[in-house]
């Protein structure tokens, strides 16, 4: 059993957990708990090792550590940690070439606005998520745990704007903003497109807004009400998934 916090492996977890630039030097990333754990590796990710208390059983499978329960805790991202935790090679996004909804994020700098953002594009189908510069670390370990493993079931990529725009070439971009021409309802989601979502202060940055070909708003009971942007994005891709099943009706 491990009780040094001296020990290597300890040592990279908290560098992991602490640092998004070791992150993406190393090409790894830490997921605590057993249900994270757990779902990334039935779709097909292997840990490189996993640590966990003695009242934890880990997943059947992969290199396990036992450790001291007051280690756990020393290391943990969390308040209360649930005794396990692994560290897994970086997915490497493969956006499908020819998508038929893609979600772009544009200044999201809330993690866990950003992990609920993903969890609801996993469910409603979205064929991948881009990042444009300015979001917040999308392995930041309040975004992982947010996203309750929806980072291991829809591409996730960073880009700059050149790739944006060689996006926009291929798909059109429709921009979600409260002065948007038309209700998201009113507009035909049926279509491959791009939904471009912008942070809750300022949204989208202009660039993004002069590659969009179409904007979309959700009405709202009173000026004074708004939706933050992962409630406004759940709303939308529900509303395309929508749409789409219906079509094929």
């Amino acid at each position: 059993m491990l009780t040094s916090a001296q020990n290597p492996r300890i040592k990279l977890v908290q560098t992991l957990l602490g640092r998004a630039r070791s992150r993406r030097k190393q090409g790894l990333v830490v997921l605590e708990g057993l249900r994270l754990v757990a779902d990334a590796i039935s779709q097909g990710h292997r840990p490189e090792f996993v640590l966990h208390t003695a009242t934890i059983t880990p997943p059947g499978g992969t290199e396990a550590i036992a450790i001291d329960p007051s280690l756990m805790r020393h290391i943990s991202d969390t308040q209360q940690p649930q005794g396990l935790l692994a560290v897994f090679p970086m997915p490497q996004a493969e956006l499908p070439a020819s998508a038929e909804l893609l979600l772009i994020l544009d200044g999201i700098r809330d993690p866990g606005n950003l992990g609920t953002i993903l969890r609801a594009a996993a469910a409603a189908g979205a064929d991948g998520v881009l990042l444009a510069p300015g979001c917040v670390d999308v392995w930041n370990p309040k975004t992982l745990r947010a996203g309750m493993g929806a980072h291991f079931r829809v591409p996730v990529a960073e880009c700059d704007l050149a790739e944006l725009e060689q996006r926009a070439a291929q798909l059109p971009l429709i921009l979600a903003d409260s002065a948007g021409e038309q209700p998201y309802d009113a507009f035909d989601w049926t279509t491959p497109c791009a939904l471009v979502i912008g942070g809750e202060a300022r949204g989208a940055d202009e660039p993004l807004r002069q590659l969009a070909q179409a904007s979309v708003r959700i009405p709202m009971a009173s000026a004074d009400y708004s939706l933050n942007a992962a409630m406004a994005t759940s709303v939308l891709l529900f509303e395309a998934q929508r749409q789409r099943n219906a079509s094929l009706d």
